[in-house]
């Protein structure tokens, strides 16, 4: 009795409605998410030398990209919630029900930056840099929708910080874990919020790659890549606790094997830019795909030209000099001066 009453209660329901129009709590956080990581992005892009709006142009590709690879993942790995005997796959479009994999968000949502970049002139690495910090905070607020939802949890727990789960059902008293109602508060069990543990690390994440940022100026997409190794090094560990249905490799979830994979890509990049110098002038790259030699090239060209002008028109002046000088010559000769 003493552990339940130091338990974590979870919400009675995930879902509101006003009127006939659904209010669900994940999709709240997944916008509040996504607001928060434009609004820091913006003021760390600003900070290296970008232009103020640059991040919500930015933005307006990689959310809806980020959002239909997120669900593509989901869908891929857990293909058997939508297909197969008894299934609809068409409930693999409802997407307010949950299920975005965050490996197909930030994967398709990069290529959705990367065009937006390409468009703008604006070099990927640097803007990535710029956007980690708010990525992996609107994370761990998307991780809120999780619980508001009862889903992604562990196993059986007696720590003081279990969550309860509750029974939810419809009006029609239909079992509904996503859009019922508990009416009675008595958790059927107890377990780990392995949603809270991924919402803590990611704001460990947040904090690490902030301060690493400030204290060593690092550049060239190596913030990205830090934010990436330290959010898998999280959820590796984290994905062996959670219960939840999962398509298994194996033996052991999918993501764990995922998690570590993308855990040594990530190191191995952050080591490898190391080459590539100091932090990025954001200015100068403008306009070059990330090129820093592009336009001290141009630069060069511009200079060799005005020089080729000057000399030309040295010479041009020159050569009127020496006219003028034989015009005045011929003129005081003795030839040239005629008798009175």
């Amino acid at each position: 009795m003493d552990a339940l009453l130091a338990t974590i209660p979870s919400p009675d329901r995930g879902v509101w409605y006003l009127g006939p129009l659904p209010i669900r709590a994940y999709a709240l956080c997944i916008i509040a998410g996504i607001i928060v990581a434009i609004w820091w992005g913006e003021r760390r892009w600003i900070a290296r030398g970008g232009i103020k709006g640059e991040v919500t142009d930015i933005a307006v590709w990689a959310v809806p990209f980020g959002l239909v690879g997120g669900r593509l993942y989901h869908v891929i790995t857990d293909n058997q919630k939508y297909f197969g005997p008894g299934k609809d796959p068409l409930a693999a479009l409802e997407i307010w029900n949950g299920g975005l994999g965050i490996w197909g968000a930030i994967a398709l949502g990069a290529v959705g930056a990367w065009i937006a970049c390409r468009r703008r002139g604006i070099p990927l690495p640097a803007m990535a840099d710029a956007l980690a910090p708010g990525i992996v905070v609107a994370q761990a607020i998307g991780r809120l929708g999780n619980y508001f939802n009862q889903e992604l949890y562990g196993g059986d727990t007696t720590l003081p910080w279990g969550l309860e789960i509750y029974r939810r059902v419809t009006p029609e008293g239909r079992e509904d874990a996503l859009a019922g109602i508990a009416i009675d508060h008595t958790p059927i069990q107890v377990v780990h919020p392995t949603f809270l543990y991924e919402l803590l690390w990611n704001l460990g994440v947040a904090l690490l790659i902030v301060w690493a940022d400030r204290k060593f100026r690092l550049g060239h997409g190596r913030v990205f890549a830090l934010y990436v190794a330290g959010y898998t090094a999280g959820r590796f560990w984290i994905e062996l606790m959670r219960t939840d249905e999962a398509t298994l490799v194996f033996g052991t979830r999918v993501n764990v094997f995922v998690s570590a994979l993308v855990f040594f890509g990530a190191v191995a990049y952050f080591i490898i830019a190391k080459s590539r110098g100091e932090r990025e002038d954001v200015a100068a790259l403008r306009g070059t795909g990330g090129d820093p030699a592009e336009p001290a090239a141009e630069a060069g060209d511009a200079a060799d030209v005005t020089e080729a002008e000057a000399a030309e028109d040295k010479s041009v002046v020159a050569e009127d000099s020496d006219d003028d000088a034989a015009e005045k010559d011929k003129k005081n000769s003795p030839e040239s001066v005629k008798p009175e």
